[in-house]
């Protein structure tokens, strides 16, 4: 894996294994909340809180 990235943390932010933990339970969320948004027109509330998290996680965490 290359050291370039467009990820970029922001200035004085430290990475902990909480954010991470967010970041990759709401992507697994997301994936699945996709799967069932195309199969119904019905949203699951408890997916979307756990993804808001997540990307609330980033916004903390990164310049975007």
């Amino acid at each position: 894996m290359s050291d370039d990235s467009n990820w970029k943390l922001k200035e004085g932010v430290e990475i902990n294994i909480e954010d991470v933990a967010k970041i990759a339970c709401a992507l697994k969320s997301l994936a699945a909340y996709t799967t069932l948004a195309c199969a119904e027109d019905d949203s699951p509330e408890d997916l979307e809180v756990i993804v808001e998290e997540g990307m609330d996680a980033i916004e903390k965490l990164f310049d975007t």
